[in-house]
């Protein structure tokens, strides 16, 4: 589509390289080619945009063949314009000075051209044809037969278009024929598989059979070792009972042996360890003997200077408590009674225990006080 835009009265048309342009102004041809750019005035110009590059026609119809079966084809048509100027004159390929969109639908009228004669010729081929024939050959015969009947159509190049290519994409019959048609196949596929799991099924038999003759044939051969076991063992079992039986009488043999000679070495050391008791004993005793008699002389040694310290302190001591009391004595000579009274209490209340109250009874408070006054008065 071409590019319009608008300047004071005057458009401007800007076109792709792909698109042919043709500008009448007054009904004379102003510019004619592809790619164009140029000013011109909307009240006096007639535009037209013929597209020069290939495109591609996507058509599916419906065909009979000779026995009567509907088949569908799947087919593509390539084309091109290779004369605009003719293309633009037998189509409606004007558009818009304004939007520069197409006015008409030449495209659409092109697919329309193209769609009914290539049904034509396909149809023409598929009427003459069965439908195994056609599932089989049919792409090739109807890609030809269209291929040949388009390029020989007069009207195309009248209408300046040129074929490029011819596609059959596809050619299938209605889905029950068609799986009609697979069901042979699909049945003979089943045998080929069903036979082949009967052979599988037989080759396993054999199999099996051949297995269990090889097991059957190994079972023969271990009973037949088994029971060549059982005899070497027995041997074996006699051999070894035998040998222990000897080796058990060896055994005793150096046992009784071994038992006389600790005896006899157990006796002797029995009476060397009671001899040097013994000796061991007298030695103990006479050194017992020596110690105490050493012990009884310390202690009685002892003994008598203890008892002399003793008197001799005893007698120190008396004279020291004879000489206090004798001084004491003269002291207190020339003391009156009150002041040995108060010297008595004070001694009397140090050796007192302590005492944490006294309790005074009026009868001996009163005759403390009686005494007293007795006292002062005198």
């Amino acid at each position: 589509m071409a590019d319009i835009t608008r300047r004071l009265g005057w458009r401007h048309l800007r076109g792709a390289p792909t698109a042919h342009v043709r500008h009448h102004r007054s009904g004379k041809l102003a510019h004619d080619g592809p790619g164009l750019s140029f000013w011109f005035r909307s009240l006096s110009a007639a535009l037209s945009e013929v597209p020069v590059d290939d495109r591609e026609l996507a058509m599916t119809f419906h065909a009979r063949t000779v026995d009567f079966q509907d088949v569908t084809v799947q087919a593509t048509v390539t084309y091109r314009v290779s004369d605009p100027a003719v293309a633009a004159a037998r189509l409606d390929f004007s558009i818009d000075p304004d939007t520069g969109i197409w006015r008409g639908a030449p495209l659409e009228q092109l697919g329309t051209l193209l769609t009914e004669t290539a049904q034509q010729h396909a149809l023409d081929v598929l009427a003459r044809t069965s439908l195994s024939s056609a599932l089989v050959d049919g792409v090739t015969a109807v890609r030809e037969r269209v291929a040949t009947g388009l390029a020989a159509e007069p009207r195309l190049p009248a209408t300046g278009i040129e074929i490029v290519a011819v596609r059959v994409v596809a050619l299938r019959p209605e889905p029950e024929v068609e799986r009609a048609l697979r069901t042979p196949a699909r049945e003979q596929i089943q045998q080929e598989a069903d036979r082949a799991t009967y052979e599988r099924r037989a080759v396993a038999v054999e199999r099996e059979r051949t297995i269990a003759e090889n097991e059957l044939a190994s079972q023969i051969e271990l009973a037949r070792r088994e029971e060549q076991l059982v005899e070497q063992r027995g041997t074996n079992t006699r051999r070894e009972a035998e040998e222990n039986a000897a080796a058990d009488k060896v055994r005793a043999e150096a046992e009784a042996t071994r038992s006389v000679r600790l005896a006899e070495a157990e006796a002797a050391r029995s009476v060397k360890l009671a001899e040097a008791e013994a000796d061991r004993q007298v030695r103990l005793a006479d050194a017992e003997a020596q110690r105490t008699e050493r012990l009884s002389q310390a202690e009685a040694t002892r003994t008598v200077r203890l008892a002399r310290a003793e008197a001799e302190a005893a007698r120190e001591v008396g004279e020291a408590r004879a000489e206090a009391q004798a001084a004491w004595l003269r002291v207190h000579g020339d003391v009156d009674v009150a002041t040995l009274h108060a010297l008595t209490g004070t001694r009397l209340a140090e050796n007192l225990p302590h005492i944490d109250s006294v309790t005074i009874s009026p009868d001996v408070l009163t005759g403390l006080l009686s005494r007293l006054g007795a006292g002062e008065r005198e």
